[in-house]
C-alpha cells in the first residue's frame, strides 16, 4: 500500500473508537437520531480513508505500472471499485 499509513491508521482508529461509542449508545438505549448521527460521522471517516487509499492507487500503482496492459488492469480495478461505491 502506497497511501500514507500514519494518516490511514489514524482515520481507522478514530472510526474504531466511534464504533465502540456507538455500540455503547445502542446498549444504553440512547436516542435513535443521536446514534444515526454518530453512524454518519463514522461513515464519513471511513469514506475519507477509502479516498486516500484510492488516490494512492492512482498516484502510485497506476502511475508506476510498467506496461500499458498493467496500467489498464490497475485502472479497471479502480473502475470496478468505484462501481461498488457508487451503487
Amino acid at each position: 500500500m502506497k497511501a500514507e499509513k500514519d494518516k490511514i491508521s489514524r482515520l481507522l482508529k478514530t472510526a474504531r473508537g466511534q464504533l465502540d461509542g456507538i455500540l455503547k449508545m445502542v446498549e444504553e438505549d440512547r436516542y435513535c437520531m443521536d446514534i444515526s448521527h454518530q453512524l454518519m460521522a463514522t461513515e464519513a471517516i471511513l469514506n475519507k480513508a477509502n479516498k486516500e487509499i484510492l488516490s494512492a492507487h492512482l498516484k502510485h500503482c497506476v502511475k508506476e505500472a510498467t506496461s500499458d496492459e498493467e496500467k489498464d488492469e490497475k485502472i479497471d480495478e479502480l473502475v470496478a471499485m468505484l462501481g461498488k461505491i457508487l451503487k
